[in-house]
């Protein structure tokens, strides 16, 4: 009777009308988190367990305060402080006790370890981190992924349906999330492996310089050891992945300044309209808005490197033409950027004939490549039909940086922002994006990410630009100055006095 009462209690109904059920539903015994735990028999297997990572650094208090109400609720030991434990430490221990388990005999691992779901908060940096670690792992039957929006841009959880405004922390909100959790479809996208060589400078460093100081800063790009594979003998090498996005110039330096801020005034960071404030006074400052003006042309990626792609498995290299005028690159494997906002759109009839371009599907083994202008082209991404300068899409991308074209570059992997120097004595400095898997998500409803799998994708999408809304061109460009709307990486709130931005 008192279990059938506590499992009334802990329903609730969540904003799309999914039941949470009872919390045994996802609690994990402490024997299969940890091995020295006693074991205990079980009437039934949780029939949707969880392990929950949070960044209890992100989203000013929210953090630690999620982890205080996952706590209350579920099993203490399933849910993960990531300041305090990596979560490759936490899920090797658990397969490997998995993997004992089963080999035992142990029906409730077995069970748990095909149903299991992870749940993770933080901004998208913190999300690709646990993204690469599950990639890292190999498993046989990875566990899919569901985000909590605890960031800035949050375009991870927004691309999935999860929202990207931070999320609330009382028990009745959290529950509602674990429903959601619970009844979410799986949904595959496609992973990017990144490869950064450069032969050794004769002076002055090439590692990558980070703003953040953080357990996961720069996880998804570092240098390769000295027994990798990769690692070539005269060069240094650095590889990553990314499943958002890559970018690099413009938005890179914003993204990079505002971090270097977040880091020398963190009280200062602690509301995400503040944040989105800071990001257009950092662009502001930094002359973007008037880059024409203020930054010198080789700076432009066009001056600054050859690009070349690779448009599907095994077909041949070509050069890609940029305009000199592109200041910022994006490869794109998600359709949310910089706070929700798609640059890549939906092509028009005319440019699905003529340059062979697609919707973008998150599975399709292509990331879109769209270029921005300056600031005020970002700010077209929020009149109708807006996007970016589409370049291509491709199967594979190659950045061959020219001899002394630049001191250094800024570069962006999903949310995490770096400063890269490059060498001035010699112009073997190659940037390489190659497909590499999938992983699997969790999607909520509404969903924005398309799979080129799901028949309801194809055909029934409006094409949002076709002719006479196209932005591809220098003329309509100078045209499209006039639409004014913006991504967060530009834009200026409503709340913030643009009088008083210096």
């Amino acid at each position: 009777m008192f279990r059938r009462m506590e499992a009334e209690m802990d329903t609730v109904v969540g904003s799309c009308s999914k039941p949470c059920g009872s919390l045994t539903d996802y609690r994990i015994p402490d024997y299969i988190l940890r091995p020295d735990a006693q074991r205990v028999v079980l009437d039934h297997a949780p029939p949707s367990p969880v392990l929950v990572f949070i960044n209890s650094t992100s989203g000013g208090q929210l953090g630690s305060s999620l982890i205080k109400t996952y706590r209350e609720l579920l099993n203490e030991a399933q849910v993960f402080d990531l300041s305090e434990e990596a979560p490759d430490k936490a899920l090797h221990r658990l397969y490997a006790n998995l993997e004992r388990l089963k080999t035992e005999g142990d029906i409730l691992a077995v069970q748990i370890w095909r149903t299991l779901r992870l749940i993770v908060a933080g901004g998208d940096g913190t999300a690709s981190w646990l993204l690469g670690v599950v990639s890292d792992l190999k498993l046989s039957h990875p566990p899919p992924i569901a985000t909590v929006p605890l960031g800035t841009g949050n375009n991870l959880p927004f691309s999935f349906g999860w929202g990207k405004k931070n999320p609330c922390t009382d028990q009745e909100s959290v529950k509602s999330f674990l429903g959601l959790v619970k009844h979410a479809k799986e949904m595959k996208i496609d992973s990017w492996h990144i490869i950064l060589r450069m032969r050794a400078p004769k002076e002055g460093p090439c590692d990558p310089i980070a703003p953040l100081e953080l357990p996961h800063s720069l996880h998804a790009f570092q240098r390769v050891s000295s027994g990798d594979s990769l690692n070539v003998e005269g060069y240094h090498t650095f590889r990553g992945g990314f499943w958002n996005y890559f970018s690099m110039g413009m938005d890179a330096e914003v993204s990079y300044g505002f971090h270097s801020e977040r880091k020398k005034n963190p009280e200062k960071f602690k509301n995400q309209l503040t944040n989105q404030g800071t990001y257009a006074k950092l662009g502001l400052k930094q002359g973007w808005f008037f880059a024409s003006l203020s930054h010198p042309s080789s700076r432009n990626i066009a001056q600054l490197a050859k690009v070349q792609i690779m448009k599907r498995a095994g077909s041949h290299w070509q050069e890609l033409t940029i305009h000199h005028s592109i200041r910022s690159i994006v490869c794109l494997n998600l359709p949310s950027f910089s706070g929700g906002f798609n640059p890549w759109g939906t092509p028009g009839t005319r440019k699905v004939e003529e340059r062979d371009l697609t919707a973008p599907y998150v599975d399709d083994g292509l990331v879109e490549l769209v270029g921005f202008r300056d600031a005020w082209h970002g700010l077209v991404l929020l009149a109708p039909n807006g996007h970016g300068t589409r370049l291509a899409q491709a199967h594979r991308i190659r950045f061959e940086f020219r001899q002394g074209a630049a001191e250094h570059t800024f570069m962006r992997v999903d949310g995490e922002p770096w400063k890269q120097p490059l060498p001035k004595d010699d112009d073997t400095v190659v940037v390489e994006i190659s497909h590499l898997g999938q992983v699997t998500m969790l999607a909520n409803e509404p969903c924005k990410s398309k799979s080129v799998q799901d028949p309801s994708s194809h055909g029934h999408g409006t094409h949002d630009d076709d002719d006479k809304d196209s932005m591809e061109d220098e003329d309509e460009w100078e045209d499209g100055k006039r639409k004014f709307g913006a991504a967060d990486t530009f834009k200026i709130p409503d709340e913030v006095d643009i009088a008083h931005l210096s």
